[in-house]
């Protein structure tokens, strides 16, 4: 798995009967600098080359390849005692509800490792007339959805995606959308704010000692974005580097570690905003539970608390790696592909019908 943060690989190996898991291994792979760098311009119309793209879409195959045989090695287990490989692939390009592009070849892992792959998770439910995101829905009803509590749980990474677990759900028109930006622009400023010598804001310290431009937060918070009615899903394409740089231009701030406070605040405050306007007028929710990378940055956790008015948990909280889920959720996938499962969620895609999601390649 590799988000839109754009970090690095993410590699679990889980034991499930397809609906119950156990984790028994998982490492993350930073990418390096140039291979960062190589994605990021890919991402962006302006940048992107159709010869690098035809190019990068095997080299990430070989790179997801060397991932899982490193976590295989690390576990102590054979590839022919593994049933199958889930590879969302890195998303280049996201259109909601028309087209995506996801590059990383499935075929190229299934080869390189000896093990059946299942990859391009998200056009089939597109073609089923859906946003084909959020699928991690999928995960969230299998570990939280017979909760007694009704739950939000908000995944934070590149971009913020929320579901609705728990009781009472049956009054909500949707289970599940991309709330916008989770950690991208953040990320963006911390880089900027720590002279390239960070790529995120390490255990929000930066965000703590900034302070927040709230009228730039409230400015943002009119984005047509965040008007569309669910189901919704958002991307780079939206939420990338040149949003920040465009930010930099409109809002000259005197300091760059403000930049990184409001950039944090500006992502609860979208949380909240559509949780007000999209979920609490259907149901009340009893707590919030993060997971993804922006569970660990304390400071954001604590703006989400003061916005909500929430008992906010995390994944670790319930015995759940949040560096693992997404990892673990296309392993999931991946394994209801395998069974002939529909597994995406309608009520978070907009999709017509449930569907198999994926595209199977054989070594």
């Amino acid at each position: 798995m590799s988000g839109t943060s754009v970090d690095g690989v993410d590699a679990a190996l889980i034991e499930t009967d397809g609906e119950k898991f156990s984790l028994l291994e998982f490492i993350s792979l930073p990418y390096q600098a140039r291979e960062r760098e190589e994605i990021l311009k890919l991402c962006d119309p302006k940048t992107a080359a159709l010869e690098e793209i035809c190019r990068l879409n095997f080299r990430l195959g070989e790179i997801f390849a060397a991932a899982v045989l490193e976590l295989l090695s690390r576990a102590k287990v054979f590839a022919a005692d593994v049933f199958c490989i889930g590879s969302h692939g890195q998303t280049i390009y996201h259109i909601p509800g028309d087209s995506t592009l996801q590059i990383g070849d499935g075929a190229v892992i299934a080869q390189k490792t000896g093990i059946v792959t299942v990859a391009d998770f998200r056009p089939a439910d597109i073609a089923a007339g859906g946003q084909g995101a959020p699928l991690i829905p999928y995960f969230d009803q299998l570990v939280f959805g017979r909760d007694p509590q009704t739950s939000a749980v908000q995944n934070i990474g590149g971009i913020g995606n929320v579901t609705v677990v728990g009781q009472n759900t049956d009054k909500l028109p949707w289970l599940a959308f991309d709330t916008g930006p989770g950690n991208m622009i953040i990320d963006f400023m911390a880089e900027k704010a720590s002279e390239g010598r960070q790529s995120f804001d390490i255990d929000g310290r930066m965000a703590a000692l900034g302070e927040v431009q709230e009228e730039i937060v409230q400015d943002l918070l009119n984005l047509p974005y965040f008007r569309e009615t669910p189901p919704k899903s958002t991307g780079r394409e939206l939420f990338g580097r040149h949003f920040s740089q465009k930010l930099l231009a409109k809002y000259p701030l005197t300091a760059d570690i403000d930049w990184v406070t409001t950039a944090t605040a500006f992502t609860a405050a979208s949380i909240a905003q559509q949780y007000e306007r999209f979920i609490l007028p259907y149901v009340k929710l009893d707590r919030l539970i993060v997971g993804g990378g922006g569970s660990k940055n304390p400071t954001l956790l604590k703006m989400l608390r003061e916005r909500l008015g929430l008992p906010v948990f995390v994944h670790e909280d319930f015995g759940i790696s949040s560096d693992a889920k997404e990892a673990i959720g296309f392993a999931l996938l991946a394994d209801a592909t395998m069974h002939k499962k529909p597994a995406n969620v309608p009520l978070a895609t907009g999709a017509k019908k449930r569907v198999i999601l994926g595209k199977v390649a054989y070594p």
